[in-house]
């Protein structure tokens, strides 16, 4: 014969009988009795319930697109353009309009109207996406851009080039110029064979090129 015992507190079924716990004193409640029953009953479940929570599968998460898009407010809509496409390489893609009540209900604006400039590396339909808006009648404050450290928040953007001197040679074009002593090539345990370089959009936000050292 299987012999299960069942725990439910201090009480357990225990080969046709229950046996209940109060203090120290033991209750033998015969297999016949009305109270035995209810007793089974209750036990079966609270089992039921913590075998079945116990192995409850955690529901699954799945991203169908795997990068990630910026949305960016700009104080000069066509200069940033000019940053991120003619400096950086980006391609101009559809741009859309967000209207204000949208915005609004969506928590985005207060009541301001979106005309959000699309900007993607590639053709790639997975390809990052940057989105640049300058939104009329608004005056946004500026943030401390001297340092990632000057305040929390995203802080820049990374950007894995193929070439940098390609791309440096296109933003001195622009007036833009390295930060401090970039590039610089990172060590071997971090990124072997590759150089970093900040430069500066138009806001003053950080964007950081790592591409192949020069030999």
């Amino acid at each position: 014969m299987m012999c299960v015992t069942v725990c439910l507190s201090r009480n357990f079924i225990h080969e046709g009988c229950a046996l209940r716990f109060a203090g120290d004193d033991m209750t033998v409640l015969p297999d016949n009795t009305m109270e035995f029953s209810m007793f089974r009953i209750l036990a079966a479940f609270s089992f039921a319930i913590t075998t079945g929570l116990g192995f409850a599968a955690e529901p699954t998460v799945s991203f169908p697109k795997t990068t990630i898009d910026i949305g960016m407010v700009v104080r000069d809509i066509d200069a940033s353009v000019a940053f991120y496409t003619e400096g950086i390489g980006f391609q101009q893609a559809e741009g859309f309009q967000v209207d204000s009540d949208l915005a609004n209900a969506a928590g985005l604006t207060d009541n301001k109207p979106l005309d959000v400039r699309v900007l993607v590396l590639g053709n790639d339909k997975a390809a990052a996406k940057l989105k640049l808006m300058q939104i009329a009648g608004t005056s946004p404050r500026f943030g401390d851009t001297a340092f990632i450290h000057s305040h929390t928040g995203f802080r820049y953007l990374t950007i894995i080039v193929a070439d940098t001197s390609v791309l440096l040679s296109r933003l001195k074009k622009l007036g833009v110029e390295p930060l401090a002593q970039s590039p610089v090539t990172l060590p071997k345990n971090l990124v072997p064979g590759m150089s970093l370089t900040c430069v500066k959009d138009p806001d003053g936000n950080i964007v950081e090129l790592i591409g192949p050292a020069r030999k």
